[in-house]
């Protein structure tokens, strides 16, 4: 494995500044915003988490994903969030992402692309009967320079948790 860049290195403070950024967009709810940071290539995914023996791999006994998305299917989960038919937000979820143990890495030593890794906590709070959640997960992304500026264009959540205990997956991660 590559050393990660260094923390003063321009790249990761671009790269750690968007994650922060992001996440204010998905805190305040500014989805259309958060679309416009995706490429057109997006791959978003969660794998569901195993619990195996030590003898076997957890990478090898993934054979699914909690959501596996595109630009097309995040832009339609967008797009229902701003009608009257986004159920499983009514009422809509209040939610802060907590990045942190942000590392990144060259990609085949060009600056154009970034591997980065973070660590997210989130909290979501929905109405006032039912307990809010916190989510744990590490996230792998890749980050794209682009004419515009960084774009995010492969994220796979590694949900900390073999068994959710939320109620749905409404929201970003």
């Amino acid at each position: 494995m590559t050393a990660p860049l260094p923390y003063s290195d321009d790249r990761h403070l671009a790269a750690h500044q968007f994650l922060v950024e992001e996440a204010h967009l998905l805190d305040t709810a500014r989805y259309q915003d958060w679309l416009a940071l995706v490429s057109e290539d997006i791959s978003y995914a969660m794998p569901v988490r195993v619990t195996a023996v030590k003898a076997v791999e957890e990478s090898s006994v993934r054979t699914m994903d909690h959501f596996s998305e595109d630009l097309y299917s995040l832009r339609l989960r967008v797009e229902r969030f701003a009608t009257r038919h986004a159920w499983t937000e009514d009422p809509q979820s209040r939610v802060r992402h907590h990045v942190t143990n942000v590392r990144t890495f060259s990609i085949g030593g060009t600056p154009e692309e970034l591997s980065v890794e973070s660590g997210l906590l989130m909290f979501r709070s929905r109405g006032d009967r039912q307990p809010p959640d916190l989510l744990s997960a590490g996230r792998e992304d890749i980050l794209r320079w682009t004419p515009v500026g960084w774009r995010l264009c492969r994220r796979v959540v590694n949900i900390d948790e073999a068994v959710l205990r939320t109620q749905n997956l409404a929201v970003f991660l």
